[in-house]
């Protein structure tokens, strides 16, 4: 599940960090797959098992709310209230020359969505899910660290819509949720601490019971409706998406969980604004991405190909926000569709892309750990840029944007909503032709299977 590293630099540094609190050398250090933003190192040291988590780059850190020592004592203050976060041993300091991170005991469990949702009794692991995320947002002020921030709903919504323009403001679906989002806004109600990426894919879970949860950098105080919406999204459900709740379960198995746990009436207005704010929260985030990629912090493979999930995110955030339109342009047929781009003569960039695709999948054997992923990586990307060219979807249109971010059109006018329905459709199906809800989407709007 990872790859095993030579770097000396690394292991010798963290030999230093383990040292400082009388722990022998780390032994089988391996690199884990997947992390969209900090690093995950396994390794051993004793007779435990530990994690150590890092950032990529010092830069990486930069605009970030906190440092690492202020989430990891978030999580220390988790453990110490019973939440199933892990129990941090050793903060890195400047002088380890290793980068900013922590040093966690390892967990029981697996992260993988695919594995935890194929597991029994996902009704008790969502109770579980409840109960935690409930204590979560009962955690005292007092057991917490200065510094970390409280989330200002109107400032948030502001950052949202200067990362729309930064990224070029030319998303039609986007700048309809920041309209929609605008319109919406909700008063602020007294905080809790929210997780802030409270979803499958950050718990673990061993025989259908929850046994960790992790990823706190996003930790702040806020509205708990917040967490309970994230954790919801479709594409946190995977291919569950016909359990709304985590793909585990129902909308109502969720509050009614949550309530219990908590005795806090869930308010279904909220987690709808919720849903919508954090549905364009990730698709910003993934256009970032390539932002992330293109001035240098960051320049792993995996950044790019994120940057291209913001299809995803349009095609639920239109799903969210149609409702809102008048009956009869939610039963206006799609327009056709373009037929697929062909061409004769010397190969177009799709099929060239598609050969070294191919070629790729020759030597898939020779590779493992990290490079094995990242070759999959790869072969998503080639796919990408082959689909693209033969649907010939553009990616947006600034001027439509721009007018419905100003509400001078909206999803009252006809044939708008069918159009914005078939851009995401064509889109979708060029950039993540997998992703679940697409084929939903396509049976709902246009009763093909």
């Amino acid at each position: 599940m990872g790859e095993t590293s030579d770097n000396g630099e690394l292991r010798a540094g963290l030999a230093r960090v383990l040292a400082r609190i009388g722990m022998p050398p780390p032994e089988r250090l391996t690199r884990l797959t997947g992390g969209a933003t900090m690093e995950s190192w396994r390794f051993e040291s004793g007779d435990s098992c530990y994690v150590l988590r890092r950032a990529p780059s010092l830069a990486f850190m930069a605009d970030r709310p906190f440092g690492h020592d202020t989430e990891a004592a978030i999580i220390r203050a988790a453990h110490g209230a019973g939440v199933t976060a892990p129990e941090v041993v050793v903060e890195l300091q400047p002088d380890d020359a290793i980068g900013s991170g922590f040093v966690m005991r390892a967990l029981p469990g697996t992260p993988d969505p695919a594995a935890i949702l194929a597991m029994d009794r996902p009704g008790e692991l969502l109770a579980q899910c409840a109960r935690d995320l409930a204590r979560i947002h009962s955690l005292d002020a007092a057991a917490l660290p200065a510094g970390i921030p409280e989330m200002d709903y109107a400032e948030a919504l502001e950052g949202l819509r200067v990362q729309f323009e930064e990224a070029g403001g030319d998303r039609p679906i986007i700048a309809l949720g920041l309209k929609w989002l605008g319109d919406h806004l909700p008063e602020r109600v007294e905080p809790v601490l929210a997780h802030g990426d409270y979803r499958l894919g950050n718990i673990l879970s061993e025989d259908g019971a929850l046994t960790g949860v992790l990823d706190w950098e996003l930790a702040h105080w806020g509205d708990r409706h917040e967490d309970l919406a994230f954790a919801c999204m479709t594409v946190w459900r995977f291919a569950r998406i016909d359990r709304p709740a985590l793909g585990l379960g129902s909308l109502d198995e969720w509050f009614a969980a949550y309530e219990d746990e908590s005795g806090m009436a869930v308010d279904r207005d909220r987690f709808r604004y919720w849903l919508v704010y954090r549905t364009v929260w990730w698709a910003l985030g993934c256009l970032r991405m390539a932002r992330v990629w293109r001035e240098g912090h960051d320049r792993m493979l995996e950044r790019v190909v994120i940057s291209r999930r913001t299809s995803e995110q349009e095609l639920d955030l239109l799903l969210l926000l149609e409702d809102d339109a008048p009956e009869g342009e939610r039963e206006r047929a799609l327009p056709a569709a373009a037929a697929p781009a062909t061409g004769e003569g010397e190969a177009s960039a799709g099929e060239i892309a598609t050969a070294i695709a191919e070629w790729l999948a020759t030597v898939k054997h020779r590779m493992e750990g990290h490079d094995r992923f990242q070759l999959a990586v790869a072969r998503n990307a080639l796919g990408m840029i082959a689909r693209a060219e033969a649907a010939g979807v553009a990616s947006g249109d600034r001027q439509l944007a721009q007018a419905l971010l100003a509400g001078k059109r909206d999803l009252a006018e006809p044939g708008l909503l069918a159009q914005l329905r078939s851009h995401a459709l064509a889109k979708l199906a060029a950039d993540i032709p997998k992703y679940p809800a697409l084929a939903s989407a396509k049976a709902q709007w246009t009763g093909a299977p």
